[in-house]
Protein backbone atom coordinates (compact mmCIF):
# COMPACT_ATOMS: atom_id res chain seq x y z
CA UNK A 1 0.00 0.00 0.00
CA UNK A 2 1.66 3.07 -0.81
CA UNK A 3 2.11 5.90 1.63
CA UNK A 4 -0.60 8.63 2.03
CA UNK A 5 1.08 12.32 1.37
CA UNK A 6 1.17 14.13 4.77
CA UNK A 7 -1.64 16.43 3.41
CA UNK A 8 -4.01 13.72 2.84
CA UNK A 9 -3.91 11.77 6.26
CA UNK A 10 -6.37 12.23 8.25
CA UNK A 11 -6.41 13.51 11.98
CA UNK A 12 -8.35 11.97 14.74
CA UNK A 13 -9.23 13.94 18.04
CA UNK A 14 -10.50 11.82 21.25
CA UNK A 15 -13.31 13.25 22.67
CA UNK A 16 -12.11 14.30 26.33
CA UNK A 17 -12.53 12.27 28.99
CA UNK A 18 -15.54 12.96 31.42
CA UNK A 19 -14.64 15.23 34.43
CA UNK A 20 -15.78 13.29 36.78
CA UNK A 21 -12.95 10.89 35.92
CA UNK A 22 -10.19 13.60 35.96
CA UNK A 23 -11.40 14.87 39.34
CA UNK A 24 -11.16 11.48 40.61
CA UNK A 25 -7.61 10.65 39.44
CA UNK A 26 -6.50 14.16 40.63
CA UNK A 27 -7.46 13.32 43.72
CA UNK A 28 -6.03 9.62 44.10
CA UNK A 29 -2.84 10.77 42.67
CA UNK A 30 -2.71 13.29 45.54
CA UNK A 31 -2.84 10.27 47.45
CA UNK A 32 -0.36 9.17 50.16
CA UNK A 33 2.54 7.03 48.22
CA UNK A 34 2.19 4.00 50.09
CA UNK A 35 -2.23 3.95 48.96
CA UNK A 36 -1.59 6.11 45.67
CA UNK A 37 -1.73 2.48 43.52
CA UNK A 38 -4.90 1.48 45.04
CA UNK A 39 -6.20 4.61 44.76
CA UNK A 40 -5.57 4.74 41.20
CA UNK A 41 -7.07 1.28 40.48
CA UNK A 42 -10.41 2.65 42.36
CA UNK A 43 -10.66 5.22 39.67
CA UNK A 44 -9.91 2.69 37.06
CA UNK A 45 -12.17 0.57 38.03
CA UNK A 46 -15.03 3.13 38.19
CA UNK A 47 -14.05 4.81 34.65
CA UNK A 48 -12.62 1.33 32.99
CA UNK A 49 -12.18 3.57 29.09
CA UNK A 50 -10.45 6.42 31.04
CA UNK A 51 -6.93 6.55 29.51
CA UNK A 52 -5.36 8.54 31.73
CA UNK A 53 -6.08 6.21 34.27
CA UNK A 54 -4.55 3.39 32.54
CA UNK A 55 -1.46 5.30 31.71
CA UNK A 56 -1.18 6.33 35.55
CA UNK A 57 -1.39 2.56 36.67
CA UNK A 58 1.27 2.15 34.03
CA UNK A 59 3.43 4.71 35.81
CA UNK A 60 2.88 3.28 39.44
CA UNK A 61 2.85 -0.70 38.81
CA UNK A 62 5.52 -2.08 41.03
CA UNK A 63 6.78 -4.54 38.95
CA UNK A 64 7.78 -4.59 35.35
CA UNK A 65 5.34 -6.96 34.13
CA UNK A 66 2.51 -5.49 36.30
CA UNK A 67 3.54 -2.05 34.34
CA UNK A 68 3.34 -3.78 30.64
CA UNK A 69 -0.02 -5.32 31.69
CA UNK A 70 -1.20 -1.76 32.47
CA UNK A 71 0.09 -0.23 29.49
CA UNK A 72 -1.20 -2.73 27.43
CA UNK A 73 -4.78 -2.49 28.28
CA UNK A 74 -4.90 1.55 27.87
CA UNK A 75 -3.38 0.76 24.89
CA UNK A 76 -6.01 -1.56 23.69
CA UNK A 77 -8.60 0.50 25.33
CA UNK A 78 -7.00 3.53 23.16
CA UNK A 79 -7.27 1.80 19.74
CA UNK A 80 -10.85 1.13 20.60
CA UNK A 81 -11.34 4.95 21.49
CA UNK A 82 -9.78 5.71 18.20
CA UNK A 83 -11.73 3.24 16.10
CA UNK A 84 -14.68 4.60 17.76
CA UNK A 85 -13.46 8.05 16.38
CA UNK A 86 -13.02 7.83 13.07
CA UNK A 87 -9.53 6.48 13.18
CA UNK A 88 -8.91 3.69 10.46
CA UNK A 89 -5.67 2.34 11.51
CA UNK A 90 -3.81 5.05 9.78
CA UNK A 91 -3.66 9.07 10.30
CA UNK A 92 -2.70 11.84 13.26
CA UNK A 93 -3.37 11.48 16.63
CA UNK A 94 -1.15 14.50 18.31
CA UNK A 95 0.12 15.35 21.30
CA UNK A 96 -0.99 18.67 20.79
CA UNK A 97 -4.83 17.83 21.43
CA UNK A 98 -5.45 17.35 25.40
CA UNK A 99 -7.80 14.51 24.97
CA UNK A 100 -5.29 12.33 23.03
CA UNK A 101 -2.85 12.46 25.58
CA UNK A 102 -4.24 9.54 27.84
CA UNK A 103 -3.63 7.47 24.72
CA UNK A 104 -0.45 8.53 23.97
CA UNK A 105 0.92 8.31 26.99
CA UNK A 106 -0.35 4.48 27.16
CA UNK A 107 1.79 3.96 24.19
CA UNK A 108 5.03 5.87 26.01
CA UNK A 109 4.51 3.52 28.83
CA UNK A 110 4.24 0.23 26.96
CA UNK A 111 7.04 0.82 25.11
CA UNK A 112 8.93 1.59 28.09
CA UNK A 113 7.55 -1.79 30.08
CA UNK A 114 8.43 -3.40 26.67
CA UNK A 115 12.37 -2.25 27.13
CA UNK A 116 12.23 -3.40 31.07
CA UNK A 117 11.13 -7.05 29.87
CA UNK A 118 13.22 -6.90 27.09
CA UNK A 119 10.72 -6.86 24.25
CA UNK A 120 12.91 -5.22 21.73
CA UNK A 121 11.13 -5.66 18.77
CA UNK A 122 7.86 -4.43 20.30
CA UNK A 123 10.03 -0.98 21.27
CA UNK A 124 11.29 -0.54 17.86
CA UNK A 125 7.53 -0.96 16.71
CA UNK A 126 6.12 1.35 19.30
CA UNK A 127 8.86 4.11 18.72
CA UNK A 128 8.01 4.18 14.83
CA UNK A 129 4.22 4.08 15.30
CA UNK A 130 4.38 6.96 18.07
CA UNK A 131 6.20 8.90 14.97
CA UNK A 132 3.47 8.04 12.33
CA UNK A 133 0.57 9.36 14.85
CA UNK A 134 2.62 12.72 15.46
CA UNK A 135 5.23 13.58 13.37
CA UNK A 136 6.56 16.00 15.67
CA UNK A 137 6.31 13.83 18.42
CA UNK A 138 9.09 14.17 21.11
CA UNK A 139 9.70 12.01 24.13
CA UNK A 140 9.81 15.41 26.33
CA UNK A 141 6.09 15.40 26.01
CA UNK A 142 5.75 12.50 28.30
CA UNK A 143 8.57 11.96 31.14
CA UNK A 144 7.72 8.23 31.62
Amino acid sequence: MAELPMADRHETVLPPPPDAAREALAGALAADPDTRLLAVSAVVADHPTFLEGWAQLAALGREPIERYAYARVGYHRGLDALRAAGWGGRGFVRWSQPANRGFLACLVRLRAAAAEIGETAEVDRIAAFLHELDPDWDDQNLVA
